[in-house]
């Protein structure tokens, strides 16, 4: 045992906006700017209107996140990780920044999935987006499973979809162990990730609720940062351990 606190990290959308990357929930988030976005990562949507699938690769070839570098706040979890502070990720994003970034992969939990895969909806075989994203170039606008002719669609948790169950009860129990956890750049809104931060605080972990605007956990919180991620995180964590 090194005796140093466990660190938990619960990562949003803000974590990622110094890479390129928009979030959906902010002043200039994309759902704000394009509520008919959403209908392009809603399953339901997105099984039953091609046209819908076919505006969603689209928006998969042109997204900001498969040419995106990790910023600031994804290297100083990677340095708190160096230093020895055992640390655990537990991320909204999808963009597999924190792992770009050098944080073990093993220790990162992507609870909405990645959008560097692709699933088949039948068959559930899985295949780098890269290859999805090729057949596009070629000229297919829809790409079908390749095994077995059914809708591919990205490997992300979309909105209808359920979280993965073995991801989440990971992610509940690093909760439940964690003396000190970050929600860091969400909006802690959506469920069940956010009531990570009051399953933590339940468990006697100190709660640091780094985001631009207020959160619904506030007010449980042992600190609240208002000051930008790229900045306030790696000042944050270099306090830590």
């Amino acid at each position: 045992m090194t005796g140093k606190p466990l660190v938990a990290i619960l990562s949003g959308a803000g974590v990622s906006t110094d890479s390129g990357i928009p979030d959906y929930r902010g002043p200039n988030g994309l759902w704000r700017r394009d509520p008919d976005a959403e209908k392009l990562v809603t399953y339901e949507y997105y099984m039953g209107d091609p046209e819908i699938r076919r505006r969603s690769w689209r928006m998969r070839r042109e997204t900001a996140a498969l040419h995106a570098e990790p910023n600031a706040a994804h290297r100083a979890v990677a340095e708190l990780e160096l230093r020895g502070v055992p640390v655990r990720v537990i991320t909204q994003n999808v963009d597999g920044l924190h792992q770009l970034a050098g944080v073990s992969a093993r220790k990162v939990l992507e609870l909405h999935g990645t959008a560097l895969a692709c699933v088949c909806t039948g068959c559930r075989v899985r295949g780098p987006m890269a290859d999805a994203l090729a057949r596009l170039d070629a000229g297919e606008d829809d790409p079908p499973c390749l095994e077995c002719g059914s809708v591919l669609k990205p490997a992300t948790v979309m909105f209808g979809e359920s979280l993965d169950p073995v991801v989440l009860g990971e992610a509940v129990a690093i909760s439940k162990a964690c003396q000190v956890f970050v929600a860091v750049g969400t909006s802690l809104q959506v469920q069940p990730a956010a009531g990570l931060a009051g399953v933590a605080v339940d468990h006697g972990a100190r709660l640091v609720v780094v985001n631009a605007e207020p959160t619904p956990y506030d007010g449980l919180a042992d600190e609240v940062v208002r000051e930008p991620i790229g900045t306030a995180l790696p000042e944050l964590l270099r306090g830590l351990g």
